[in-house]
């Protein structure tokens, strides 16, 4: 049986649902996270590799380093992260290294997913640092969001493709927007493989 979600987890994780929204407001796959310390909210992140030409600003990264300026600390012990996706590698041990004491996250990525979906790192007991996880908190808002977010994409690329189409461009100039884009519908694709034939961050 589901543990029942906390309150407080529920309002942190509405928090970086609002932060995955604006990650797609410029155009980043819509992922967000919330660093909170002692029920207060510390550092906002939402996704930005594209934006930012910044392969490692995924939300937690870009959070983690408003936290640690914010504090003046690169350790941050007291603190929770909370995140609409799980965690990558990157992530995970970066939170790690900060010596975070609790993940929370919403949906599981079933491609890049280190919180138990591909491996679980913070379960390895070989590492020096032993932090708590939970997941799936709002995990179906989430997921909707990215289905949501993906469907989108799939149908501007279409768009795309039947413009140039029309305007008697040659094959290969459709061919530039990508098929897979156009593949399968995302509004019945579970929750563990919403991102199936998808980037996880961009």
């Amino acid at each position: 049986m589901t543990p029942p979600i906390l309150p407080a987890d529920e309002y942190a994780m509405r928090l970086a649902l609002d932060q995955a929204h604006n990650a797609w407001l410029v155009g980043e796959v819509p992922v967000g996270a919330v660093i909170m310390r002692a029920g207060q909210v510390i550092a906002t992140g939402y996704n930005r590799p594209i934006t930012t030409h910044d392969p490692t600003a995924h939300a937690e990264i870009v959070a983690l380093r408003h936290a640690a300026q914010l504090l003046s600390n690169y350790r941050l012990p007291e603190c929770e992260l909370f995140v609409t996706l799980e965690p990558c590698a990157m992530c995970a041990m970066a939170l790690m290294h900060a010596r975070f004491k609790r993940v929370v996250f919403a949906a599981p990525d079933p491609k890049t997913g280190v919180a138990g979906s591909v491996i679980d790192l913070f379960a390895d007991r070989r590492l020096n640092h032993h932090t708590q996880i939970v997941g799936g908190v709002m995990a179906e808002h989430s997921a909707q969001l990215l289905r949501d977010f993906f469907a989108e994409r799939r149908a501007q690329a279409k768009a795309q493709r039947d413009s140039r189409r029309r305007a008697g461009g040659s094959p290969q100039d459709a061919a530039a927007v990508p098929d897979e884009l156009d593949a399968g519908e995302s509004s019945t694709i579970p929750v563990g493989q919403i991102i199936e034939d998808e980037p996880s961050r961009g």
